[in-house]
């Protein structure tokens, strides 16, 4: 009876997540709860209004507002990182899914609503500004070549930082928002002139589909892709894979309890 009575508490310890002494001495964590799956609807269309207000402030703002697409992608994070994983760029998507973060059945739902909300945002600046939008279209003052190394090496320190942030979501936390903002606004000061700085295809392809003209949008698609998937290496060669990392996952795809950056 009295070794009945000592018992009780570890169980009720194990039942309430709480690991016992026996369990710290293993090394095995306590179960934790699973968050609360985010219905498809609701991650798809914090896609769409997270990427249209990031695309309307970079084709908005055009070159008088370098720092303008980092700080919005920061702010999103925050404000909706908790239902999609704040993505708002293909690239970030397709790099969460190749680290096994991310589920492969909801990438072409995640692309389509990031370019359906990047486009809206161009039809906005089309709407209100007429044709100034032809002013936010990413356009390279450099040969192809190299804006295409530009934008991939750009986008995979983009990329390295995000991923990084997610492998260590624990112990970065919210601050991860402030990083991935910063990281963005310090490559639009070096590149923006040179090549637009755009790290993200649906914010290139938007404001050109808008206007016209698509001659170097291949330029943006293919650069940020190999970018993405350099990032992908490096960041699996530093932290492993962190494939059934619950907070990692978290970050990579949002949850109703807390979400990429709780």
């Amino acid at each position: 009876m009295l070794r009945a009575e000592r018992r009780q508490p570890i169980r009720t310890r194990i039942e309430h997540g709480e690991p016992s002494k026996g369990t710290a001495r293993s090394g095995r964590a306590a179960v934790r709860p699973c968050p609360r799956e985010v219905p498809t609807t609701r991650r798809l269309l914090a896609e769409i209004v997270g990427t249209a207000a990031l695309v309307f402030v970079a084709v908005g703002g055009d070159a008088m507002a370098r720092l303008a697409p980092g700080l919005m992608v920061g702010a999103l994070i925050y404000a909706i990182g908790d239902v999609s994983g704040a993505h708002l760029n293909p690239v970030v998507t397709a790099a969460f899914t190749l680290k096994r973060l991310f589920p492969l059945g909801l990438v072409l739902p995640y692309w389509a609503a990031q370019l359906a909300g990047a486009t809206l945002a161009a039809l906005g600046v089309r709407v209100l500004f007429g044709g100034a939008v032809a002013a936010g279209i990413s356009t390279p003052q450099v040969a192809p070549a190299v804006a295409v190394s530009l934008e991939a090496i750009l986008t995979a320190l983009l990329v390295l930082v995000i991923l990084g942030t997610a492998d260590r979501a624990r112990i970065v936390g919210p601050n991860a928002a402030l990083a991935v903002a910063a990281t963005i606004s310090l490559c639009g000061l070096i590149a923006l002139p040179i090549d637009g700085a755009s790290m993200n295809p649906a914010r290139s392809i938007s404001p050109a589909l808008v206007a016209g003209r698509l001659e170097d949008v291949w330029i943006y698609v293919i650069g940020p892709f190999i970018g993405a998937v350099a990032a992908v290496g490096v960041a699996t060669a530093l932290h492993g894979l962190h494939d059934e990392d619950a907070k990692s996952e978290e970050a990579a795809q949002g949850s109703a309890d807390g979400g990429r950056h709780a």
